[in-house]
This record gives structure tokens, sequence and C-alpha cells, in this order.
């Protein structure tokens, strides 16, 4: 079927994995004609001949003939592996393509690299795209979230395309443009950290259920299903419940018998680097990233169990007023890991110099996402109200629902510790939000640590900010500061 009608493709789509080939039949279903290609031909042919039968779908086995059977401007979407592979299909295709054309990345590249190809392709007179994907194979096939960014002259030819196959809600597309260069990339990673983050804080409340209330799968299914009819409504909650309720052929709870090492792609791990690289406190979903990786030293672990002891008589729980304590702490603990989030938008957006619009990013995962939620209505509600919100918990809605939620939050951790269950992401959420709503921390205590071993210096409460000190603690050390050997 190769090169039947010259020019007649809307759209060409490089990499037939299960992400790229569901996203092919979306697009086919909204009426637009696709051009496909697979490094493997075979893999190529196999979709042509099964999903694609019938359909405005062509399968190209060279660069040359996808490009030629493009309308103009040719746009091309790469859905393959992150990192090096992108920079190959690119370089592969550059010969083929002129001024104008359009290159989107579809896959969960790193920001940077975005950044990076953006810049280049610019260069050579090409269009760029850097489009963060969220939903999975359901959410491509049937309406996922994207978070398009990249050069603002590209955004007119693939907005209608991108705006039909994304998940509506509200009759409102779960897509819309979100910044130059790397900012979609970028959106996508967050959306990625917070994921990480819900994820663990579910797994945790789970815990604490078995740990603390010896409750069963099946039970907990029951009470997963329930919230997801309140505040907790959400796809995280929801297949939760399913999860727990799921048997295995034996009738057994599946969940039970699935080995307790977590995997991860790394995309966690990138938002809680950035977050260290620009000094935003993202405890909690960094929290969540560790918790992997502890999870993965499975067989240290099992030693360890044989070794360390812990806690002895703790009390029992009612659990109706645990499980209403866990609603709660689960409620406070997310909203935290949002606002977290939204601080690394905020400080990226300011640093990086992208105009984000904090309430259409809520928009932009409301549908589609692994995160979606109702819950970001109310994030929408919040930026729109308020366009310069210095953070998430100081909008008047959220900063009473933590105020309603906090007094169970701490009555389910201190159950959690009482009975030796680890809870480190709903415990670092609300650390972080006893600690931000401090006037005052021990950092003075801290500075004076660093000054004595050090002379670093400090600020002083009765002295103008940005005039610095330093004390001779032992009356040995001079007036010498750190400064003076700074290299």
């Amino acid at each position: 079927m190769e090169n039947l009608d010259q020019q007649r493709a809307d759209i060409a789509l490089i990499g037939l994995a299960v992400m790229g080939q569901n996203l092919v039949l979306n697009m086919s279903d909204h009426g637009y004609q696709v051009a496909v290609y697979n490094r493997s031909g075979s893999v190529t042919d196999e979709f042509i001949a099964g999903p694609a039968a019938g359909r405005a779908i062509t399968g190209h086995h060279d660069y040359a003939s996808l490009v030629a059977s493009l309308k103009r401007p040719r746009r091309v979407m790469l859905m393959v592996k992150a990192g090096a592979p992108v920079d190959s299909v690119i370089a592969d295709l550059l010969p083929h393509l002129e001024p104008g054309d359009i290159i989107i990345d579809g896959g969960n590249s790193h920001f940077t690299d975005t950044r990076r190809r953006s810049e280049e392709l610019r260069a050579a007179g090409l269009r760029f795209i850097g489009a963060g994907v969220s939903g999975g194979e359901e959410g491509a096939r049937h309406g996922p979230s994207i978070m398009p960014g990249g050069d603002p002259e590209a955004w007119p030819h693939v907005q209608r395309i991108f705006q039909d196959i994304a998940a509506k809600v509200d009759g409102i597309p779960c897509c819309d443009w979100v910044g130059s260069d790397g900012a979609g990339h970028y959106v996508k990673m967050v959306h990625n950290g917070i994921e990480y983050g819900d994820m663990q804080l579910i797994s945790e409340v789970y815990a604490v259920m078995s740990g603390v209330l010896g409750m069963q799968p099946a039970e907990m299914a029951e009470v997963f299903a329930r919230w997801d009819q309140g505040k907790l409504d959400s796809y995280l909650i929801e297949i939760t419940a399913e999860i727990l309720a799921h048997k295995d052929e034996d009738g057994a709870p599946l969940v039970n018998k699935i080995l307790d090492v977590a995997g991860q792609k790394g995309t966690g791990k990138w938002t809680s680097t950035d977050a260290l690289d620009r000094g935003v406190p993202l405890t909690l979903i960094s929290e969540a990233v560790f918790a992997r990786y502890l999870s993965a030293h499975k067989d240290e672990r099992v030693e360890a169990a044989k070794v360390l002891a812990g806690p002895k008589g703790a009390s029992g729980a009612d659990e109706r007023s645990l499980l209403n304590d866990l609603e709660d702490a689960l409620y406070a603990a997310k909203i935290i890991s949002y606002a977290q989030g939204y601080m690394l938008l905020q400080t990226a957006a300011a640093e990086l110099g992208w105009n984000l619009d904090y309430g259409g990013i809520a928009q932009l995962w409301r549908g589609g996402c692994i995160i979606r939620s109702r819950f970001l209505g109310d994030i929408k509600a919040a930026y729109d109200a308020d366009k310069g919100l210095q953070n998430l918990l100081l909008a008047p809605f959220f900063a009473g629902e933590i105020a309603s939620a906090q007094a169970g939050w701490r009555r389910a951790l201190a159950k959690a510790i009482e009975f030796g269950v680890p809870t480190p992401a709903l415990s670092s959420g609300l650390s972080f939000y006893d600690g931000y709503r401090q006037e005052r921390l021990p950092a003075n205590l801290l500075q004076a640590q660093r000054d004595y071993f050090g002379a670093h210096t400090y600020e002083r409460v009765d002295k103008p900010r940005g005039e610095f000190f330093h004390t001779d603690w032992t009356g040995q050390g001079g007036k010498a500061t750190s400064g003076s050997y700074d290299a």
C-alpha cells in the first residue's frame, strides 16, 4: 500500500510500539490520514494488515517514501525511546525534510534534550515540538492528555489534530500549548513526579490498612471504591480498588502474590534532581522516589527483618475512625504533593523564561492522564481565581481543606508510627506543611553551626537582609570568613 496517493497523509508517525499504534488508530478514528514507519519493517506490515486494515493508514519501509506521502508542511511524530534514538531518527529524517516542516517528539524525553533539539532544528529551518503524552495504552487509544511545547509557529499546524484526539472534560480538550522550547516535556516530567507521589501515598495507606487494621485486599477494595465516589475521586484510586479486588486463578488476591520490588523509568528521579538543582523542597515526591529505591533492596530487607526489631505492645485501633483518618491523610498529603509540584513549575518558569498557565496545566491533567482526578478542577479554579497565586496551599479553598483534614492526618500517622508501618511520603508531606507554616525555623542554629566550623557567616534578625556577620566562636578563629578562600 506504499505511496498509493502522494501528498495525502495528514501526519506521519514513527515508532509502532503500543503507544504509537494506538495514537495512529486514534487519529484515524478522527478522520486523519496517517503514514507510519517502524524500524522493523515486519512490525509495520503486521500493523497495516491487522489493526490498521481498511483504514486510511499507509505503511512505509523508508523515510523517503514516508516523507513524500505527506501534505505540506510535513508533520512527523516520533514515538521512540528517549535519548539517543530520538537524535538518530531526527538525523535520518533531515535529508528528506524542507524548511517549515515539523518534527514532534511524543516520547518521554528530558526537557533539556528538547530545548537543545528546538534550537538545533530552528537553525536548520525546521520546527520542533516536544509533546508530553500521558494516559498509557488506553489513553493513547481513546484520548490522552497531551502537553505540547517548542516552536510556537508549529502549534497552529498540529493543534486541530492533537486537540481532536485528546481526552475531553466538559467538552474541553486536555491539550493546549504549554510554552516554548522544553516547556511541554518539563510539564510532563512534573506530571510524572506527581504520579510517583500519588502512587506512593496510596501504597502507604494500603500498608496501614494491612499492618494496623489487618484488613484483607477485598475489604480494602470496598474502601477505595467508596473513596473514589468522594473527594479522592481519581483514576489511581479507581484502579487501586480494582487491583485489590482482583483474584488469581486459585481465588486468592493477586496483589498478595506480586513481588514488592517497584520498577521505574527515571522520570520521577528527573523531577527530584531538577528540584534539587533549583532549590525547591520537593520532599514528598523525592520520598516516593527513594521508597522505590528501598523496595529494590529486597534481599537485604529480608535479612534485616530477621535482625531488626519493631515496636511492641501497640494498642488496637477503631477501624471506622482510622479509615476516616486515612482518607483525610491521603487527601491532605495529595494537596501537598501538588503544591510542591507547582512550586517547581513556578520556579522553572521564572528561571527559563516560560509563561506557564497554571490553571491551564491543571486542565490538561483533568482527563486522559494517569493523575486525572476531580481534585484538578479545584486546582484550576484556584489559579483561575488568582493568577499570581504564590503557592497552592495559600488558596482559600486548599488552606481550608488542609485545616479540616490535618487532625485525621496526624492521628493516622501517629498510629502508623506506633505500629512501625513506614509512611515516608505521608510523613514528609506533613513535615513540609508544618515547616512551611512556621514563621521561624531552627535554621538559625544551623547557620551558627556553619559559621562556627566554616566561617560561613550569617544574617541577623535585627539587621537588614543582605548584611552578613561572623563570630569568632572559640576566640582563636580571627576575622577571616569562608569568602576569603572561596575559589
